[in-house]
């Protein structure tokens, strides 16, 4: 049968359409659904499994009362290297423990948690510094998480001390800025302290920023400040110490 050109579209058409027909009952690829590492506890592996025991252990060999738990990663792990001295100024006096271990993310002290870190310990406050490992970058130069994921991992730990701990009151630092200059990750940082600062309630959680301290007025960050851009030096322990303080005596006078 010979087509006539003004036929051509109509039957392109029905092909079209009957091929469509066709494949209605060809197995449909399901959508990837994303599922949030940042708050399914995990533990550690490697050589980091020695610091992770022992902040475990040193709970559960000396429970009982304390006026301050810190929680977090090498950050507040470094209280005990480059901010020892402004350490034992603010915190020598006081029952104070340091639960910061290097490299955690918020699923690994999610983890610390279901493995007893806080059972025993009955702290007033809590200062909460986490969620700069989970703002990274995988091998493949894709974000590891998404600003949601970390603001639902660092959420899912400040829900977990009010369950572990009622009567604890949490300072929830703002994720320390990083690198020497303005980077992609440091205003991802940002945008999740925005969030952040709304889980303060003015009664149980507390929402501290001291990022605009740690900066210069260029947005550069000194090695003064941050020896790697990234972990704090004295002075910049200094600042955070100074900015929790007036907090801290409020509520442990209360």
């Amino acid at each position: 049968m010979k087509v006539t050109p003004i036929l051509l579209p109509a039957l392109l058409a029905a092909v079209l359409q009957f091929n469509s027909l066709a494949q209605t009952n060809a197995p449909v690829a399901a959508p990837e659904v994303h599922q949030n590492t940042a708050i399914i506890p995990e533990p550690r592996t490697g050589s980091s499994t020695n610091r992770q025991a022992l902040v475990l252990q040193r709970a559960k060999d000396a429970p009982g009362d304390y006026d301050i738990e810190f929680i977090g990663d090498s950050i507040t792990q470094g209280w005990e290297g480059a901010g020892k001295n402004v350490w034992q100024e603010f915190y020598g006096q006081r029952k104070v423990i340091n639960m910061g271990v290097s490299g955690d993310r918020t699923e690994h002290v999610l983890w610390r948690f279901e493995q007893g870190q806080l059972d025993g310990v009955k702290a007033k406050v809590a200062v909460v510094m986490i969620g700069t490992n989970n703002s990274g970058k995988n091998k493949d130069g894709t974000d590891s998480y998404t600003e949601s994921d970390i603001l639902e991992g660092v959420t899912a730990i400040v829900q977990q001390i009010r369950t572990l701990q009622p009567d604890t009151k949490i300072l929830l630092m703002s994720i320390f800025p990083r690198g020497q200059m303005f980077n992609a990750q440091r205003g991802r940082i940002l945008e999740v302290n925005q969030v952040l600062a709304k889980l303060e309630d003015v009664k149980n959680v507390f929402f501290i920023d001291i990022g605009p301290q740690l900066i210069e007025s260029d947005g550069s960050i000194a090695k003064s400040m941050m020896r790697d851009y990234l972990h704090p030096g004295e002075a910049g322990y200094k600042i955070w110490a100074n900015a929790i303080e007036p907090k801290l005596k409020e509520l442990l006078a209360n």
